[in-house]
């Protein structure tokens, strides 16, 4: 793992150069996704023709493991025969990435969930956005893309 790395994935809780949080750049992303394994997927629906299913999916084959947290579909307990949270924080172990499958006026109300579980990063898809909450999960020290898709760059990255 490289210093710079190293760095940005230690807490800041001063939130001092928290937009060194915001990885944009493909090298960042690369680095990002080659020292996840384990991602959350907050929003992940069980329509296999939806991209909060097929998406998640992509990722389990390229060898990330999945766990998922539906925030619909209250009478699952479990997808692709994991358990579902409905909490991030009630999910046992580290996380080192949640990836959003939510409308970004939707993400606000995960935000202090998403920074009580404390993971590396925290993965918005293609088409979401929203910079105050990217802003407040980079002060609390933790990873943020926006506005790219996981199964893309996994592609582009060769996984």
């Amino acid at each position: 793992m490289t210093q710079q790395l190293e760095e940005s994935m230690k807490p800041q809780t001063d939130g001092a150069h928290w937009r060194d949080h915001l990885i944009e750049s493909p090298s960042q992303i690369k680095q990002l996704l080659e020292y996840t394994h384990r991602i959350a997927v907050l929003g992940i629906k069980p329509d296999p023709s939806q991209p909060a299913n097929y998406v998640p999916e992509y990722a389990e084959r390229a060898g990330y493991e999945i766990v998922p947290v539906p925030v619909y579909y209250k009478e699952l307990t479990e997808m692709r025969g994991k358990k579902v949270y409905r909490k991030l924080v009630d999910i046992p172990g580290d996380i080192d990435m949640v990836n959003v499958f939510r409308r970004p006026n939707d993400i606000p109300p995960h935000v202090e969930d998403i920074i009580a579980k404390k993971p590396k990063s925290v993965w918005f898809q293609l088409g979401i956005r929203n910079d105050a909450a990217a802003e407040k999960l980079a002060r609390a020290g933790i990873d943020v893309v926006q506005d790219h898709c996981l199964l893309v760059e996994l592609r582009r990255i060769g996984r």
